[in-house]
């Protein structure tokens, strides 16, 4: 890319909006921002008159939500940007610098995907440079990878290295528009409260670049303190992946066949990688899909939770070659969807809760085969986000381990591992029904290069024992009960709609009184995660902790269907959850599945009221 420091006298030749607080705005954005196309953006809007763009963009900033921040690339401060960036990092800097009395000889470690957006001069590759040249302005040492990498490896490579903290430059699956800001602890967790506040405080305080070396990405070649972690890291990940392989001879003569899309991101090296380490044949690569692209020409969506619709190449490629199951990670390979070939001609996709009911089972499965004695199992867990699937519970109750939720977000999970360990306690598998995984404790986070190993290794075992992976997922409800599940969502793009929606629910019939019934079904609880109320507890109050940044409401029907809304952390969505978990021996799934497609009409039509509020409903 060519030297984007544009013209810093444009800003005098800037008209007036009229507006003296935009105004202001303007100028502090032109006099900051030497990247000449988002400076040309910000001139652009204000020759063409487009004040609500421009407060849009400049009269307000982004926030941590539940994987850092995270929005469109492009001028303005609520964007991700060269500014945005560099303001980030210098608040970063200003409070690690408080917090670790030991934080010049630490470090911070900075990774970045694949994404990029030529009109605003802005890619992941050049915003993590940036990163890093605000650090080493400070003469803080940066091991900053020289390639791109899977984000797990952020993580992962903060705890091995010793390190402050991580940024990983990424927005996973979003759309190709958008970027982010991932921020990671000391312990290998995403942040969270209350460093989160406390990092955004600092940013604000800490505004205005410090100096021109804060955008010289020559420093990152040139600094003594820049380390490039990338061939250490890669090793000790794959040497340290091996533990969770238990059945090596049995990968080694395996005669499935597996293909693998990387949705043109980090992915396909890594995961040929991971198969080697299991003892496998790599994975037959979608040859569109292996090598990144930023603008994901190949897929309608760069998110494999989409299902068979965004799935269509990998599918049409395994049929040609003869392959029964199918692997797909997110761009940032973080994340990953299962498909397998049904009997007959049929293609069955997996959803999260499904693939977590299989990977829980397995995990626990080949653990017990290493520690037969029941007592071990007091000191084992598995841990989901409480919009998950509650079949780790049903194992839990049956098996003697212990199960435990958090709040929505990986963070969660990742900083709640850190906590069990230090008592000696040992997490084997934690899941987001999202299609994330966590195999082991590996990374503080969820990880589909690993998940992909273990994904194909459970499907060779059960296909030596004449099992597909569907019926295994059968006879796991057969033993532990069916769990029928629905996620879903509708996309709002007015956030004091959603305000209007959530306040609703909450005034139902008369002022703080939530709805009774849902699809003429009675709702015994409800639990408001936003307000801290939990109707089913003694003292009324939620034992999850209050979040009231985000929207979330759960409902407890009479007949047992759990129900959840609540906003994205990432995007403009309502989501909605719904499971029905019936006992032990219970086999009538058609029956299960047609109670809680009704109730999940129900609590779409009468709780978001998609057409009165203008909410488009997913298209499937």
């Amino acid at each position: 890319m060519e030297d984007i420091n544009g013209d810093l006298n444009a800003n005098s030749r800037c008209q007036s909006t009229g507006d003296p607080q935009l105004d202001k705005a303007v100028h502090q954005w032109l006099t900051w921002d030497k990247n000449q196309w988002t400076r040309a953006q910000v001139e652009s809007l204000v020759a063409a008159n487009r004040l609500d763009d421009l407060r849009k963009r400049l009269c307000s900033r982004m926030s941590f939500g539940t994987a850092g921040l995270r929005a469109p690339m492009g001028a303005g401060f609520n964007r991700i940007n060269d500014l945005t960036i560099i303001q980030s990092t210098q608040g970063l800097y200003a409070y690690l610098s408080r917090y670790f009395a030991d934080f010049s000889s630490r470090g911070v470690v900075v990774g970045f995907d694949t994404r990029g957006q030529e009109e605003s001069g802005c890619s992941s590759e050049r915003l993590a440079k940036l990163t890093a040249a605000v650090m080493l302005s400070r003469d803080v040492p940066v091991h900053l990878f020289s390639a791109f990498v899977p984000t797990p490896y952020v993580p992962y490579a903060v705890k091995k290295l010793g390190a402050a903290a991580g940024v990983m430059i990424t927005a996973s699956h979003n759309p190709k528009e958008d970027n982010g800001y991932k921020v990671y602890w000391s312990n290998g967790a995403q942040i969270s409260s209350p460093h989160d506040k406390e990092i955004l405080r600092s940013i604000e305080e800490q505004l205005e670049p410090w100096s021109s070396s804060c955008w010289d990405e020559e420093l990152v070649e040139n600094s003594s303190m820049r380390t490039d972690p990338l061939t250490q890291i890669n090793s000790c990940y794959m040497d340290e992946l091996s533990s969770l392989c238990f059945h090596r001879d049995l990968n080694t003569s395996c005669p499935l066949k597996f293909v693998h899309s990387s949705f043109q991101g980090v992915g396909h090296v890594f995961v040929q990688q991971a198969f080697q380490t299991f003892g496998f044949t790599p994975p037959i690569p979608v040859p569109e899909q292996k090598d990144p692209d930023p603008n994901f020409s190949s897929v309608r969506c760069p998110n494999p939770e989409e299902g068979e619709s965004v799935l269509e190449l990998s599918l049409l490629l395994a049929e040609k070659e003869n392959a029964r199951i199918v692997l797909a990670t997110d761009p940032d390979a973080d994340r990953l969807a299962v498909a397998e070939k049904s009997d007959g001609c049929s293609w069955k996709v997996f959803t999260g809760n499904e693939l977590a009911a299989l990977l829980g089972w397995w995990m626990f499965f080949n653990w017990k085969e290493a520690h037969p004695d029941p007592a071990d199992s007091q000191k084992v867990y598995m841990l989901a986000t409480t919009v998950s699937s509650k079949i780790l519970r049903a194992f839990a109750q049956i098996e003697g381990f212990h199960f435990e939720e958090t709040l929505p977000g990986f963070k969660w999970i990742g900083n709640r591992i850190h906590e069990l360990s230090k008592t000696g306690n040992s997490v084997i598998f934690s899941f987001e029904e999202s299609i994330g995984f966590l195999c082991g404790n590996l990374v503080p986070d969820k990880d589909g290069v690993s998940s992909a190993a273990v994904v194909a290794e459970m499907a060779a075992y059960l296909h030596n024992k004449s099992l597909s992976l569907n019926q295994q997922l059968h006879n796991i409800y057969q033993i532990y009960g069916c769990h029928v599940s629905k996620t879903s969502y509708v996309i709002c793009n007015d956030p004091p709609t959603i305000q209007k929606i959530f306040s609703r629910i909450r005034n139902f019939d008369s002022e703080r009184s939530y709805p009774k019934t849902c699809g003429g079904v009675r709702i015994i609880h409800v639990r408001d995660v936003t307000t801290g109320y939990d109707s089913s507890q003694p003292d009324l109050r939620s034992v999850l902790p209050v979040a009231r940044s985000s929207q979330m409401i759960t409902f407890t029907l009479q007949n047992g269907v759990v129900a959840t809304l609540r906003t994205s952390g990432t995007e403009p969505k309502i989501k909605y959850y719904t499971e029905y978990c019936a006992a032990p021996g219970h086999s009538e799934v058609s029956s299960l599945e047609e109670e809680l497609r009704k109730i999940t009409a129900a609590l779409v039509d009468e709780f978001l009221e998609p057409e009165r509020n203008n909410l488009i409903r997913r298209c499937i």
